[in-house]
């Protein structure tokens, strides 16, 4: 029998085309993947990690359940259409098959089944047009939802829609003519054929009593068909792009690739896996207190990918991670905004003579209950065996923001001395800052002049553990730098102190709030032991906003953009929804915050390690 019609080549161009691009795109960019990184692919392709993806593809690429755990209305638009269109290409498969009877059959009949004569005496024919009207009914469901979305962003829990690019609103038309078309076709010919199930056959009764359905049938199939090529066509070059990306990205990064010091290869997956959701938009505080729209996440991947950047779109983000945590296919923004980042700084011809060698380490104290007496690094530090997570040596990086707080850097030293630690101060005189403010600016050469020079002296103290007080300090120390020994934020050395018993604290009954610092929380994961310090020393009062919500204190060095006004909005933002609970004190650990919510907050900030230093 034939089972061709000619309203179905438009159909077919957009699909030939669409493959053709895909297969183009995905070969240029594996091919810009670095040895080691393709030496991982073919390490894992064949491990369990294959079957890891293809459970995460069907857990979010169809059923998008992070989206679900952040916005349930968002998360049933995303799932209804991408479950159900995928669903109707599946059921439609085997539902062709069986009428046939033949397992290859061409590509479109699966799609316009039900224009054909086929009829409805195969097996199951009843169970398959129950299923196709409902995952049809299923996709429509959730395109009203986008609809109103779009028209009124708060149906769906969302403040503001992504503004879009000339083919995304094409690709966003065509999608959203696929389906009612479809619905319209299937209805017409049931209607003429007196055929059908509960919802095209009921629609098909409906529409035969007052329209020519034999003059209406074959246009709509051929517009139905026509919206398909369309969308097809300009599916590459648009949001929708990440249908097929997303999947290749799975994969990839449980193989271990990722985003690390170029971009191109893998980074080009990651880019384009983007759907324009507008979640960063949201939770954006560049959006919601300085009332910035333009440059969030979302806007500035489409910049990267479309090679239309601009020093804004680059710069004016607080890189605070927030964007990051509610992306639901989990892109590394701040990666990308680092690697497009450039600095002045780095091309006029910058001296780094005030990088002098490192002289010899000062010296620590070593504090006892009995007794205070000085030693040199040298005698301190062969005292003491090598640091095995207990409590040997260290040597403490106070860190530039600590410096201007001075107040956490005599706390820190109050407690090494109660606990009768040994320390060298790395940078008590002559420091030099860590160089991830530099690397944020753009300015790379001199963050590696920085790295280099601290990377020496931290190896010159021979201490057994580095210590910093500073969270932006801790972040770089652990990923940029080639230490052979730990690295601990303050929060978690007190910790450790306190579970070693090296120090005892009483507990009062100040009420404090605990706000989570981007780097230390957000970026580093370290939540647990900042509280399980507090309550220790005082109450510690829960809110909504905090550990991976937690707003950022609108200090952030990583904005170069931002004018003053609009960072004070953010700050105060932060501290009204940090404060609602009235606590006695607003306590962080990151000197940096304290001294941005110092400007403009009405109760007490103080860092851990002055809280701590004060119940000793």
């Amino acid at each position: 029998m034939n089972y061709f019609d000619i309203f179905v080549i438009p159909f077919y161009i957009g699909t030939i085309f669409l493959f053709s691009v895909l297969i183009i795109k995905f070969l240029q960019w594996f091919i810009q993947i670095p040895k080691s990184g393709k030496k991982l692919i073919w390490k894992n392709i064949f491990s369990t990690k294959t079957l890891k993806s293809s459970r995460e593809c069907f857990s979010e690429c169809l059923l998008h359940l992070r989206i679900f755990r952040k916005n349930l209305r968002l998360g049933y638009m995303h799932t209804s259409i991408a479950f159900g269109w995928f669903m109707l290409i599946v059921v439609g498969k085997f539902q062709s098959t069986a009428a046939t009877g033949e397992w290859i059959e061409p590509l479109h009949l699966a799609i316009f089944l039900k224009y054909f004569p086929v009829g409805e005496s195969f097996r199951y024919a009843y169970l398959f047009g129950f299923l196709m009207d409902f995952f049809l009914l299923l996709v429509l469901s959730g395109l009203l939802v986008a609809i109103a979305k779009r028209i009124r962003p708060k149906v769906t829990g969302m403040k503001r829609p992504t503004k879009h690019t000339a083919f995304d609103k094409v690709a966003l038309v065509s999608l959203w003519a696929i389906f009612p078309l479809r619905l319209l076709a299937e209805s017409f010919t049931s209607g003429l054929n007196h055929n059908g199930h509960f919802l095209t056959g009921t629609l098909g009764k409906f529409f035969d009593l007052f329209l020519p359905l034999d003059l209406l049938q074959y246009p709509t199939w051929w517009a139905y068909s026509l919206a398909l090529g369309v969308f097809f066509c300009v599916m590459p070059f648009s949001r929708y792009m990440h249908i097929f990306t997303e999947i290749e990205l799975v994969f990839l990064r449980n193989w271990g690739l990722k985003t690390e010091d170029q971009l191109g290869g893998f980074a080009n997956f990651e880019l384009h896996a983007c759907s324009r959701c507008g979640m960063c938009i949201d939770v954006c505080q560049l959006s919601t207190a300085a009332k910035i729209n333009d440059v969030q996440s979302v806007y500035f991947l489409r910049g990267e990918r479309h090679h239309t950047l601009s020093r804004k779109l680059t710069n004016n983000c607080l890189m605070c991670g927030r964007c990051e945590e509610v992306c639901p296919v989990r892109i590394k923004t701040n990666q990308h905004r680092l690697l497009t980042r450039t600095s002045p700084f780095e091309t006029e011809g910058h001296r780094y003579d005030y990088l002098q060698p490192p002289q010899a380490p000062p010296k620590g104290e070593v504090c006892d209950s009995t007794t205070e007496q000085e030693h040199s690094v040298t005698t301190a530090f062969a005292s003491h065996p090598p640091f095995r997570g207990g409590l040997g040596g260290l040597s403490y990086f106070a860190g530039c923001m600590t410096h201007l707080t001075p107040s956490i850097k005599t706390s820190m030293i109050k407690i090494f001395e109660k606990a009768g630690i040994p320390y060298t101060f790395i940078d008590e005189q002559d420091g030099v800052c860590c160089g991830r403010p530099m690397m944020l600016s753009g300015a790379k050469e001199a963050a590696q002049k920085m790295i280099a020079f601290n990377q020496k002296v931290i190896e010159e103290s021979q201490a057994q553990l580095l210590v910093t007080s500073c969270p932006i300090c801790y972040k770089f120390f652990k990923e940029n730098y080639q230490l052979d020994i730990p690295v601990m934020h303050h929060t978690e050395y007190i910790n450790m102190l306190i579970q070693e018993k090296k120090i005892k604290l009483h507990k009062t009954a100040e009420k404090y709030i605990y706000h989570d610092p981007c780097e230390l929380g957000r970026l580093s994961g370290v939540y647990e032991e900042p509280r399980t310090i507090l309550k220790k020393t005082g109450i510690l009062v829960s809110i909504p906003d905090e550990r991976e919500d937690a707003f950022c204190c609108g200090g952030s060095l990583a904005n170069t953009e931002i004018n003053y006004a609009e960072r004070g909005n953010i700050v105060r933002e932060a501290i009204q929804a940090l404060c609602a609970a009235d606590p006695d004190y607003l306590v962080t650990a990151c000197p940096l915050c304290k001294k941005t919510f110092n400007k403009e907050n009405v109760i007490p900030v103080k860092d851990i390690a002055e809280v701590v230093a004060g119940r000793l």
